[in-house]
């Protein structure tokens, strides 16, 4: 069937616990209309190719293992790459722990959590091809930057939020001013330190008009993002990949921009300008690789015409597959 397939990847005190439970909110609200979708390799029942292991990251609302969301990509993967190892990443202990932590928790700690589990992953240690769904989009990258030991090969996001976000899920700002009212509202509490401990959502949060604010008080998507602060290694690990991926939901209503998807956002100062990649400075100053990976060809703008993680099986065997069929002999 060529029917869509959904995966879900989906005082002071007072204030932030109003807009920690707004934030939450909304992210429930976007699960709501948005469906759960030894060596390093394993070889095939014939014996005859080894493939390069994958690894998963679910998106918000989702967890590692349930059989309609992950589970069915896995098996996909698996039926289009027999034998092929699949680690569907778990953020805690069991999945109610992996749901919750989709929405509540510091995702620098999440992500180092992560990196432990896969470094102690015998069957991932000679690296492996990683694909983000929605925000497990960029903390894989976060793990390629900080970690990336084992090593990825390929990486390819799926509605990611790699420059963040600034808007509601299904609201658009730009013809509602109720929406733009209510994006600007959450700025009154999207930076304060217990809300980025608290709400994971807020910690890849950017607002336009307040961009100083933004590095200083953001502490996940600035820092992965090499924006305010530098880190050499980031780079250098973004460079070791071999291919890089961005699979954009064209008409995506859930993330805002959708062109962050791709690295595009709001030029400085304002909400209603959207750049590039090409014309962001993050691109230009090439703070995090996407330029030189760019010129060697090996970054990749990919596109599907559907909403938030809105994909059919022909489609991701058709896009994402390819940068899984790696063979190691």
């Amino acid at each position: 069937s060529s029917s869509r397939s959904r995966i879900r990847t989906a005082g002071h005190v007072t204030r932030t616990m109003r807009v920690i439970l707004l934030l939450t909110a909304l992210a429930v609200a976007v699960c709501a209309v948005a469906s759960r979708p030894v060596p390093s390799g394993t070889q095939d029942t014939d014996g005859d190719v080894t493939y390069m292991p994958t690894v998963l990251w679910h998106g918000m609302g989702d967890t590692c293992c349930f059989p309609f969301s992950m589970g069915h990509i896995k098996r996909l993967i698996e039926k289009d790459l027999p034998g092929i190892y699949v680690y569907s990443i778990m953020v805690g202990n069991n999945i109610i722990e992996d749901e919750i932590n989709g929405f509540i928790g510091n995702v620098n700690k999440q992500v180092e959590q992560v990196a432990a589990k896969l470094a102690a992953d015998p069957n991932l240690v000679n690296g492996f091809n990683a694909v983000g769904f929605s925000q497990g989009s960029q903390f894989l990258r976060a793990y390629v930057e900080r970690f990336n030991s084992p090593p990825v090969n390929n990486l390819v996001t799926l509605g990611g939020q790699h420059q963040g976000v600034f808007g509601i899920p299904k609201c658009p700002a730009d013809s509602s001013k109720f929406c733009e009212a209510s994006r600007r509202l959450l700025d009154l509490g999207a930076y304060l330190p217990r809300v980025q401990n608290a709400s994971v959502q807020a910690q890849y949060w950017q607002d336009p008009w307040n961009e100083d604010e933004y590095r200083e008080m953001n502490h996940f998507l600035p820092d992965i993002n090499n924006d305010g602060s530098y880190n050499d290694l980031y780079k250098q690990n973004m460079l070791k990949l071999s291919n890089f991926g961005m699979l954009k939901f064209d008409n995506d209503t859930m993330v805002q921009p959708v062109e962050s998807e791709w690295f595009g956002f709001y030029a400085p100062g304002q909400d209603q300008v959207i750049l590039p990649l090409e014309q962001t400075q993050l691109y230009l100053n090439d703070t995090i690789g996407l330029q030189k990976l760019d010129t060697a060809g090996r970054l990749q703008k990919l596109s599907v015409v559907g909403d938030h993680l809105q994909i059919s099986n022909e489609e991701f065997t058709e896009l994402v597959v390819p940068y899984l069929n790696v063979t190691t002999s």
